[in-house]
């Protein structure tokens, strides 16, 4: 007998959706509820495009969330932040978007996002959003990504 959650990617032949609004997350029960701990997604080779040229942008994205009742399901993640590459949108939006997304559709304690965003025109902007203060007691790694890259 099988008791792994239901998904719509997981084992399955999956193409990359069209656009982040036509990209689906999954969301599976988090194994271990009324537990406080920290969840991390790294991404160290996001890309969209210009909203203005259509010159593609690279970042550095650190996801951090304390779950609740729910995780993200990592492929459907993937499939989602993957979907930003012919996506043109500011840092700004690309960034705090993804940060909104996740929180306002899997409800965790707290999220944070960093968008370590590579130069254009010679200046690198990072992007930064929480949806509230951390909980108290939930250790906070540093998001281990140098201020500027050539941030490495």
């Amino acid at each position: 007998m099988n008791d792994q959650p239901k998904t719509a990617f997981l084992g399955q032949q999956s193409d990359l959706p069209a656009s982040p609004a036509q990209a689906r997350l999954d969301y599976v029960p988090n194994p271990r509820p009324g537990t406080l701990y920290l969840t991390r997604f790294a991404v160290p080779e996001f890309t969209s495009l210009c909203p203005v040229t259509g010159q593609p942008d690279f970042a550095h994205l650190v996801i951090d969330y304390a779950p609740n009742a729910t995780i993200v399901e990592s492929k459907s993640l993937k499939l989602f932040l993957g979907s930003f590459r012919n996506h043109a949108a500011f840092h700004e939006d690309c960034t705090v978007g993804i940060g909104q997304r996740l929180f306002d559709e899997m409800k965790p304690h707290w999220l944070r996002i960093g968008g370590y965003w590579y130069p254009r025109g010679g200046i690198p902007i990072d992007i930064f959003w929480q949806s509230d203060a951390p909980p108290k007691t939930l250790w906070l790694p540093d998001q281990g990504v140098a201020p500027y890259r050539g941030r490495g």
